[in-house]
């Protein structure tokens, strides 16, 4: 094996990792120690925002072939961006009864189709429609706690969302605004690990911060549309 190919065959190992940390979030989720469940998604997270660049740097495709790294990657984006965040919303009360079922299926199912949807790429490399991102929706909900109808409202608008011709950023590939929503992703990372770590009753300043990085990745794509047209 060439050093080229042992350094491709590691990114494959580390984006692997993400499914390790599923599981351990899915442990704590068992035990409803919801605060180390998403401190463990938000490893994930980093992981999942690592890894991509480094793929594109050591040219997985080319030297390691035989991994099919998106494959790998969506599979685990799935876990810990979807359904253990959306087991976790049921599971802590914050949904419950029939709205907590209405979420959960509609998370589940809705999320599933947007994975394998081919449109799913914008030319600049966002995302059309809402990306499944729930992992971080449902943690900026623990951190709010606001009441079932406003969960479920919101639920219902992020799913609709995954399937017209909004724009979501991705904060490493998008190019445009990359100065501020790469920072902005760090910072998000920063202030979600931190409120999570302290059972998310988090001091003033990483409340709001993670309340104003959360609205610039939600609303940046929509709008770069607004400023500068439908493919801007």
């Amino acid at each position: 094996m060439t050093p080229a190919q042992t350094k491709a065959l590691g990114v494959h190992l580390f984006t692997a990792t993400g499914a390790v940390f599923a599981m351990l979030a899915m442990l704590q989720a068992i035990q409803k120690d919801w605060a180390m469940m998403f401190v463990w998604l938000i490893v994930a997270f980093a992981v999942d925002g690592v890894d991509g660049p480094l793929a594109r740097h050591y040219h997985v495709k080319k030297h390691a072939p035989q991994f099919d790294g998106v494959l790998l990657d969506l599979i685990i984006d799935y876990l810990t961006y979807v359904f253990i965040p959306a087991y976790a919303l049921y599971a802590s009360g914050l949904m419950d009864g029939w709205s907590g079922w209405v979420a959960i299926i509609v998370i589940t199912f809705g999320s599933a189709l947007y994975f394998c949807d081919t449109r799913m790429k914008t030319s600049d490399n966002s995302f059309s429609g809402f990306p499944g991102c729930w992992n971080m929706v449902i943690l900026v909900l623990f951190a709010l706690t606001p009441p079932w109808w406003a969960c479920l409202a919101l639920v219902a608008v992020l799913a609709v969302t995954m399937f017209v011709p909004v724009k979501f950023i991705h904060p490493v590939r998008t190019d445009r605004w990359r100065a501020i929503s790469l920072p902005m992703a760090l910072a998000w990372t920063v202030f979600a690990g931190v409120s999570a770590w302290v059972g998310f009753e988090p001091p003033t300043p990483v409340f709001w911060g993670l309340m104003i990085t959360s609205l610039y990745l939600l609303g940046a794509g929509a709008m770069q549309q607004v400023l500068h047209g439908p493919n801007g």
